[in-house]
């Protein structure tokens, strides 16, 4: 049995004051049965972390740079990352292909520069609306998990998976259960055919999960979890897709 990850995105959302608050809610609300993850802004990871100290919520980041180091003015990489102890960053996220033009081949080679510093890459694919409609959404996600697994090799099977249609983010519109559950499918049968490891991988579901749906989504057999935006923002919400995710 895979036991449940639960993502928190906070996207560019925040402030010291307000994190605060947060954390301290976050702490106070579990331990859960699952394991649970917040991604931050790069600025606000050191104070995340001093937050969390005693607790089972472990932090990361929403990117990283591909390089490891040298003349990338605005890049954070994943060697630094890992020195302030980030144990995951989000790789490949919708709206970093969207607005900062990521090619699935970058996307690929940021997964394995985090991989090289013992950061777990949580690798973001998903269809846009017009592929959905379209019937592309299979050959869509297949390409972008493609790139990762020929850039990886044997390492794939140490990634984290995160299934979000692009259709879905903060746009209230949810795929149903089995929906998901069909992608996730699909999904895992690409990893079983590039690692002995696909079975004990975690493929997460995220757009719009709510505490109102998270216990329906998360019963799918290949559904491990969720990558969470807007909730993530809010204790209650949060804690009860955490708590919808250990049952």
């Amino acid at each position: 049995m895979r036991k449940k990850l639960v993502v928190g995105n906070w996207k560019m959302n925040g402030s010291r004051a307000v994190n605060a608050q947060l954390l301290a809610g976050f702490k106070d609300s579990g331990p859960w049965n699952a394991d649970v993850v917040v991604c931050v802004p790069f600025p606000y990871i050191a104070e995340t972390a001093l937050a969390l100290t005693g607790s089972a919520t472990a932090y990361g980041a929403q990117d990283c740079s591909a390089h490891e180091q040298g003349a990338f003015t605005g890049e954070v990489s994943s060697t630094m990352l890992a020195d302030v102890g980030c144990r995951y960053v989000i790789v490949g996220h919708s709206e970093r292909r969207a607005y900062h033009a990521e090619s699935d081949q970058l996307v690929a080679d940021k997964a394995k520069a985090a991989l090289a510093h013992g950061v777990t890459p949580i690798v973001c694919v998903g269809e846009t609306r017009s592929e959905r409609e379209a019937g592309q959404t299979e050959s869509v996600v297949k390409r972008q998990l493609a790139a990762v697994i020929h850039t990886l090799g044997h390492c794939c099977g140490e990634i984290v998976v995160a299934y979000e249609p692009v259709w879905a983010i903060g746009t209230g519109l949810t795929a149903t259960p089995e929906q998901a559950q069909a992608v996730h499918a699909v999904l895992r049968a690409q990893l079983h055919a590039a690692t002995d490891r696909a079975s004990s991988m975690r493929i997460l579901y995220g757009g719009s999960v709510k505490a109102e749906n998270a216990a329906e989504l998360f019963s799918q057999a290949d559904i491990d979890g969720g990558l969470i935006g807007g909730a993530s923002l809010k204790v209650g919400d949060f804690a009860a897709i955490c708590l919808a995710a250990a049952h």
